[in-house]
C-alpha cells in the first residue's frame, strides 16, 4: 500500500496563478457562454449542461470531470467513493514536480488523477473508475495506479462488474519506473477479475493515450468510445515526426480505431447511461443489492 497523505495548503502564490490563469474576457464570461472548439459556435453554459454537455450545434463532446460523469450515469445518492485520502508524494525528488502536484489539487479540486468507489445503475450495483482529466490529465502514477488495482480487487471479492471510464495523457513522467510499473500492476488486477469470469466495461473519451491505452484501457470486454475522442499509444504528432510522413484524416479517432475493430461501439453521452443498462443487463447483473457480476 502507497504511504498516504495529504497536500500542503496552496501557497498565496499559487493561487494567484490560479485566479489568473482562470481570467477570461470580461465581455462573455466563461460562467455564462462557451465557444465550441469544432463548430466556432456560442452556446449558453446552461444548455450545455442540460444537453449532457454536448454542442447542440455539431454534436462536439466537452471535456468534463470525474464528478459529473458519475453524476451523468450513476443512480442518485447510491456512489460511495473510496480511498480518496490516497494522493501523490514525491518520492523520486522530480524538481518542480511538488509544486505541481498542487495546482493539480487547486486546479481540479480532487486530491488525484482518478475517482474510485462502488454505485448502481438502473438499480444495479458496479465497482467504478473515473479518470480526472484536471487532475495533471489523468496522468498514471502510482497512486492512480493503485486505487485502480483496489477497485478491481474490490469487485473481484464482492464479484462486482468494473465500469472505468479513461482520459490520460498517459505515465506520469515525474514518477519515472514506478509510474510505468502501474502497467503490469493494473493488468495483473484486471486478468484477475477476468478469471474469476466478471465483467469489464470500458468507455474511452478524449484523449485516452500512452501507457494507459497500452494497459488496463484496452483491456475490457467491451470497449466503448465517446464520438471523436484520440486514442492512441503515441500521439499523431508524435508519429508524423517519427515516420516522416502525413497520416490520413481522423487517424487515431475513435471512428478510425471502430472501423479497424479495436472499438466495439461508439456511443455518445446522452446515450452511456441508457447502454451501460442494457450491456450490464444482457450479462445477468440483476437489480438490487451484491450481485454475481458474471459473464
Amino acid at each position: 500500500m502507497l504511504s498516504k497523505g495529504l497536500f500542503k495548503k496552496p501557497k498565496n502564490e499559487l493561487e494567484a496563478q490560479h485566479r489568473t490563469k482562470r481570467k477570461t474576457d470580461p465581455a462573455i464570461p466563461s460562467e455564462l457562454c462557451r465557444s465550441c472548439p469544432s463548430c466556432k459556435q456560442l452556446s449558453f453554459t446552461s444548455d450545455l449542461e442540460n444537453n449532457f454537455h454536448v454542442c447542440p450545434k455539431c454534436g462536439h463532446h466537452f471535456r468534463i470531470n470525474a464528478r459529473q460523469r458519475l453524476k451523468m450515469i450513476i443512480d442518485q445518492d447510491t456512489f460511495v467513493e473510496q480511498y480518496h485520502e490516497l494522493s501523490s508524494s514525491n518520492r523520486l525528488g522530480f524538481p518542480g514536480y511538488d509544486e505541481k502536484l498542487e495546482q493539480a489539487n487547486l486546479f481540479s479540486h480532487e486530491n488525484e488523477g482518478v475517482i474510485i468507489g462502488t454505485g448502481k445503475i438502473d438499480n444495479r450495483k458496479v465497482a467504478l473508475f473515473v479518470m480526472e482529466a484536471t487532475f495533471m490529465m489523468g496522468s498514471m502514477g502510482q497512486v492512480v495506479g493503485e486505487k485502480i488495482t483496489l477497485i478491481f480487487e474490490y469487485a473481484l471479492k464482492h464479484r462486482l462488474p468494473v465500469i472505468g471510464y479513461t482520459v490520460s495523457g498517459g505515465a506520469r513522467m515525474q514518477e519515472g519506473m514506478l509510474a510505468l510499473m502501474q502497467m503490469a500492476k493494473t493488468s495483473g488486477a484486471v486478468k484477475r477479475h477476468s478469471d474469476a469470469g466478471l465483467l469489464y466495461l470500458t468507455i474511452l473519451t478524449d484523449p485516452t493515450t500512452g501507457g494507459v491505452t497500452a494497459s488496463f484501457a484496452m483491456e475490457g470486454d467491451i470497449i466503448l468510445a465517446e464520438p471523436e475522442a484520440l486514442i492512441a499509444f503515441a500521439g499523431p504528432r508524435v508519429i508524423e515526426q517519427t515516420i516522416r510522413q502525413r497520416l490520413p484524416k481522423g487517424f487515431q479517432r475513435a471512428e478510425f480505431l471502430l472501423e479497424k475493430g479495436f472499438v466495439d461501439a461508439i456511443v455518445p453521452r446522452s446515450s452511456q447511461r441508457e447502454t451501460l443498462t442494457r450491456l450490464l443487463t444482457l450479462h445477468g447483473i440483476p437489480k438490487g443489492g451484491d450481485q454475481n457480476g458474471s459473464i
